[in-house]
C-alpha cells in the first residue's frame, strides 16, 4: 500500500504519514519548501519531493492521496490523482476515518490542545492503556516527535476547530480546553463557533465522555446541555494544588490543561499518585515556552502563541516564573484576518512586557482577504500600542530584529519570540549568531 501526501511538511499531515509508516505502508510526499519536518520524513524512509508541485510527484503504484486543506484545486498532483481515479481526502477526512476504526479521544479547543493532548497521552501510559497519538506539535516524550505509536484500543488526537475539521471526527471522549473568538476566517463570529462545538459535542455517544473546563463562560453554557457524560474540571479542583506542585510548566492556564488530563485519567480509573507522576514528567512542548539558549546573558525561549489571549497567558506565566527580570515579548502576527478580527483585543495582549517587538504579518497563503491586508499591519499595531505608553518597536525584517535585540539584550533578560509563522528562524538565527 502506497499513501501520497500533498503538503507533507504540515505538522498534522506529517504525524498522520508516520503513522501509515508504523504500519508497514509505503509513503511519498511533497512540499513546496524543505523543512525539519520533511527532512525528518526523508530519514525515517518517506520520499519526498520539494518545490513546485508536479504530476510527476505522484508515484505510479500510489493507492490513495491525503492532501492539506490548503492544497489549491489546480493542484497538479491533485488534478493527476482525480484523472487516475484515486481515492482523495483531505487530512481530516482521513484522521476521521482512522478515528472510527479506534476508540478515539479528541482534544479541542481554542487554546492549549497540544499541551493538553501531551498531558493526556502520559497519563493514559501511566494507566498501561498505550494510546496511540498525534499531535500538533512534537514531544520530547514522543522522541521529539508528532507522532506516538501504541497498541492499544485508544486513539488519541489534537482536534482543530479550524475549517470545521473536528466534524470528521467520532470521539468516544471529547477533551475541550476552551472556546474562544478564534479562527474568525472559518466562522462569522463566536457564537458560529459556540454552535459548532456543540455540534461536536453531540457525536460523542451517551456510553462516551465529555470533559470539560468549567472555567470558561462559553464552554460551560455549551457543555452544560450534555447532562451527565459531561466532567467538569476548574481551577478550584482540589487536584489543582498537587499539579501545581508537580507541572513543571509554568502558568495558570497549563495548571489548568493538566487538570483536564487529570479528570481524562479518572475516567479511566487511574490512580491518583500515578496520574500526578505522569504529570510531574511533562518537559514541554516543542514551541511552548521552549528554552532555546542565552545571547548577551539573555534567555531566549519561544512560543508558539499567535492569538491575544495566548500572548496574554504566555506573558502571565513569564512575569510569575521571572518577577524581577526585565521581559520582551518579540512577536510576529500570523494572518492578516486575525489581527483585523481581534484588534482591540491585540491593543492589551502585550501589557505585562517591558519591551514589545513586532514583525510584520506572516501572510497565510489561502486564508488572506484584500479587505483584512489593506486595513492592518504591524506597523499600525506598534503605534496603537505606543498609545498604550508601552516601549514598542517595529522591526521590518528578521536581519534588523537580531540586531536590535543583540544590540539591546540585557544580563538576566527574558526574550519571547512568539508567533506561529515562521519567526522560529529568527530564534536560530540569533543563536547562530
Amino acid at each position: 500500500m502506497k499513501i501520497h501526501f500533498i503538503g507533507i511538511g504540515g505538522i498534522g499531515v506529517s504525524a498522520l504519514a508516520k503513522y501509515y509508516l508504523s504500519i508497514g505502508a509505503a509513503v511519498s510526499g511533497s512540499d513546496l519548501v524543505s523543512s525539519e519536518i520533511t527532512e525528518e520524513l526523508e530519514r525515517l524512509g518517506v520520499h519526498i519531493f520539494i518545490g513546485k508541485h508536479k504530476i510527476g510527484n505522484l508515484p505510479k503504484n500510489t493507492v490513495k492521496v491525503i492532501y492539506t486543506s490548503a492544497t489549491s484545486k489546480d493542484n497538479a498532483e491533485l488534478k493527476e490523482a482525480k484523472k487516475r481515479k484515486l481515492p482523495i481526502v483531505s487530512y481530516a477526512e482521513a484522521l476521521g476515518e482512522l478515528s472510527r476504526s479506534y476508540q478515539t479521544i479528541t482534544v479541542s479547543g481554542a487554546h492549549g490542545k497540544s499541551t493538553t493532548t501531551i498531558l493526556s497521552a502520559l497519563v493514559l501510559e501511566a494507566g498501561y492503556l498505550d494510546p496511540t497519538v498525534i499531535v500538533g506539535t512534537k514531544a520530547r516524550e514522543f522522541g521529539n516527535s508528532n507522532f506516538r505509536r501504541g497498541y492499544g484500543p485508544y486513539l488519541l488526537i489534537e482536534a482543530d476547530e479550524w475549517n470545521k475539521s473536528f466534524l470528521n471526527y467520532s470521539p468516544k471522549i471529547a477533551v475541550v480546553t476552551n472556546i474562544d473568538a478564534e479562527h474568525l476566517d472559518t466562522y462569522k463570529n463566536v457564537t458560529e463557533v459556540e454552535k459548532t462545538f456543540q455540534k461536536f459535542l453531540a457525536k460523542v455517544p451517551k456510553d462516551g465522555a465529555i470533559v470539560v473546563n468549567k472555567d470558561n463562560a462559553r464552554l460551560y453554557k455549551v457543555a452544560k446541555k450534555f447532562g451527565k457524560i459531561v466532567h467538569w474540571y476548574s481551577l478550584n479542583d482540589s487536584a489543582a494544588k498537587k499539579i501545581r506542585e508537580v507541572l513543571r510548566a509554568p502558568g495558570e492556564h497549563n495548571v489548568s490543561n493538566a487538570l483536564a488530563a487529570f479528570k481524562l485519567g479518572k475516567i479511566f480509573g487511574i490512580r491518583e499518585p500515578d496520574i500526578f507522576h505522569a504529570l510531574s514528567h511533562y518537559s514541554g512542548a516543542w514551541r511552548r515556552f521552549e528554552f532555546k539558549g542565552v545571547v548577551n546573558g539573555a534567555f531566549i525561549f519561544t512560543d508558539y502563541g499567535h492569538h491575544p489571549n495566548e500572548v496574554r497567558a504566555t506573558l502571565k506565566a513569564a512575569r510569575e516564573r521571572f518577577p524581577s527580570k526585565r521581559i520582551w515579548c518579540v512577536y510576529q502576527p500570523h494572518q492578516y484576518q486575525r489581527l483585523m478580527y481581534l484588534w482591540n483585543e491585540f491593543l492589551s495582549a502585550f501589557d505585562l512586557a517591558d519591551i514589545v517587538c513586532l514583525l510584520p504579518v506572516y501572510d497565510v497563503a489561502g486564508r488572506e482577504t484584500k479587505t483584512a491586508k489593506s486595513k492592518v499591519n504591524s506597523q499600525q499595531l506598534s503605534q496603537e500600542i505606543l498609545k498604550r505608553g508601552k516601549n514598542v518597536h517595529h522591526l521590518n525584517s528578521f536581519a534588523s530584529a537580531k540586531k536590535f535585540i543583540i544590540s539591546n539584550a540585557k544580563q538576566g533578560d527574558i526574550i519571547l519570540i512568539m508567533g506561529a509563522g515562521d519567526i522560529y528562524d529568527l530564534c536560530n538565527l540569533i543563536l547562530n549568531n
